[in-house]
């Protein structure tokens, strides 16, 4: 059975509706930033056709990410977890960002709850451990929470937590929030999730470990997702 063009009615081209949410999700751009970008490169299109273009294709370009590497990463994301939690503000209020990336990066999962109790930290690991498996070992800070929810999973035994083990998801961070930054916060809770959720499978496939590979071996990877990227719902 044949898909269904993603991109019907839309009179813009897939090429250029690729390009404008990855620039806006993969780079710390403004909508407006992402418009004067486009311009530059001869397309005019409003900065409010970005944000329309990201709501609409953002979540399945990042499903269709994570269907592809899905598997591979359930291989190999079972050695180690890192998991933290980010202090974010919407609309004023304190509301908290649980991550958890692996032992080599990648950024696993992402829910925002409004507490930073047993309840929330529960709610969190059973969402991924349901898509990964249970870990080897659960790197955390010392927040009670984490204790008391791994406690209830029957898996105390794995968590271990002290000084700087947990740099990995601490960096992790930061370019979320540099996004944060450029989108002037956050203004609800499911708009922040929803972001989330494909910044992390976006980071997750252009994410190169450049620092891990030679120069051309890294160009190679590099030009491999872009055009993996540029192939996303090609009839």
């Amino acid at each position: 059975m044949t898909k269904p063009n993603s991109f019907r009615y839309f009179k813009t081209s897939p090429e250029v509706i690729r390009l404008a949410v990855m620039l806006y999700v993969r780079f710390p751009l403004s909508l407006r930033n992402v418009e004067d970008v486009l311009h530059e490169r001869g397309i005019d299109v409003c900065h409010e056709t970005v944000r329309f273009w990201w709501n609409r294709f953002g979540p399945m370009f990042a499903s269709e990410i994570r269907r592809k590497r899905i598997d591979r990463m359930r291989a190999v994301s079972t050695w180690r977890w890192h998991l933290d939690e980010m202090f974010v503000k919407i609309n004023g209020e304190r509301h908290y960002l649980w991550r958890a990336v692996d032992h080599e990066g990648e950024v696993l999962e992402a829910i925002v709850t409004k507490r930073r109790d047993r309840t929330a930290a529960l709610k969190f690991l059973r969402k991924a451990m349901k898509r990964y498996g249970r870990p080897r070992e659960i790197v955390t800070d010392r927040l009670p929470s984490y204790r008391a929810a791994l406690k209830e999973l029957g898996a105390e035994d794995l968590q271990s937590s002290g000084c700087w083990l947990n740099n990995r998801v601490e960096n992790s961070h930061l370019p979320l929030r540099r996004r944060e930054r450029a989108m002037l916060r956050f203004r609800r809770m499911r708009s922040l999730q929803t972001f989330a959720a494909v910044h992390s499978s976006v980071s997750n496939h252009f994410n190169q470990e450049r620092h891990l590979y030679s120069r051309d071996n890294f160009k190679l990877n590099r030009t491999a997702a872009l055009e993996e990227w540029r192939q996303l719902f090609t009839a």
